[in-house]
């Protein structure tokens, strides 16, 4: 008998333990308020030329020569100008390819590394100092760099790209066209209630390292991606888009048209997440709100842009993309 009352006790005590951690995670802050848009569109093409010349001019030695910003330019300012936002861990080689195909179509391009992106040193620990205001601050800075490139401004970002330029539609009205690829609302392997109580927690824990491959680990490509992933900055990104989620329950997107592109084959971020920010989007009337799947049965990986990754779609993901955005 003492035995069984034992371990009801027990029970009881962990069964409150977990509660009060609940609690505990819930009352943790998550102040949004301090991120937050502050355009400055470049007044013309020397302008911009300007301010790509200061990007060129900060970027650390120590980058990767394959992860320098990519400037295609038709020499002048253009009808249309595409910036194009690339993925966690990855560097503006990612969109390279995609990025010449619309400069064949006439569009001048910028792909500029994300904050703390695109060293040489690929176990570099300086990935964990990323923050969500640095994202909030690279999304303004490239979408006022395109005003200066196109009179028209297209801005598409994969993943975690794709939560920048979800921030970005959310809070700019001079975009034209934002397009948001995969983004990482949330992650695939947590369950979509519990994203925004992981994302208090972790904001709070000690940053750590996983491997995207934890047996080819350092081995494991693109070579100019980093091999891990770093807790801190994954959680501001995934901050990020929890800011997104917060400002969409209220207020309807700026963007003057969205373009969201969902992979029904992703194994690395949550979809369902993607649909509630659409919907949310729907909800206050948004127009000019398209989206597009691509089918399970093409067996595509999270990162569908690149084109060294392993099983890669090109020949399908790109003609499609233009095709959605070049309308």
């Amino acid at each position: 008998m003492d035995f069984w009352l034992s371990l009801i006790q027990s029970i009881a005590w962990l069964g409150i333990g977990f509660l009060a951690l609940v609690l505990v995670i819930e009352l943790l802050p998550m102040d949004i308020h301090k991120l937050a848009s502050d355009p400055s569109p470049a007044s013309g093409y020397d302008q911009a030329l300007q301010r790509i010349e200061a990007i060129q001019a900060s970027t650390s030695a120590g980058i990767n020569p394959a992860c320098l910003l990519q400037f295609m330019t038709h020499g002048q300012k253009v009808e249309r100008a595409i910036v194009f936002a690339h993925g966690y861990t990855s560097c503006p080689k990612q969109f390279q390819a995609l990025g010449e195909a619309f400069f064949a179509l006439g569009y001048n391009v910028l792909i500029a590394p994300l904050p703390h992106h695109g060293l040489g040193d690929r176990l570099t620990t300086e990935q964990s100092r990323l923050t969500a205001n640095e994202l909030a601050a690279y999304a303004d800075k490239v979408v006022d760099i395109a005003h200066g490139l196109g009179e028209q401004v297209i801005l598409a970002g994969l993943s975690g790209g794709g939560v920048v330029t979800a921030w970005a539609a959310q809070h700019r009205n001079d975009i034209d066209l934002a397009v948001v690829i995969s983004p990482a609302f949330g992650l695939a392997q947590i369950r979509t209630p519990l994203t925004d109580p992981v994302v208090k927690l972790f904001r709070w824990l000690p940053n750590f390292y996983k491997w995207w491959d934890p047996k080819l680990k350092q081995a494991v490509g693109p070579a100019y991606a980093y091999p891990r992933l770093a807790s801190r900055a994954l959680i501001q990104i995934l901050y990020l888009g929890y800011a997104v989620r917060v400002a969409a329950r209220h207020d309807p997107p700026a963007a003057r048209a969205i373009l969201v592109v969902t992979n029904a084959n992703d194994t690395s971020v949550n979809n369902n997440l993607t649909s509630r920010v659409v919907d949310l989007w729907r909800g206050h009337g948004a127009k000019n709100l398209g989206t597009f799947e691509f089918d399970a049965s093409l067996g595509l990986g999270h990162d569908l842009i690149d084109p060294s990754q392993p099983d890669q779609r090109t020949d399908i993901v790109y003609p499609k993309l233009i095709e959605l955005i070049n309308n």
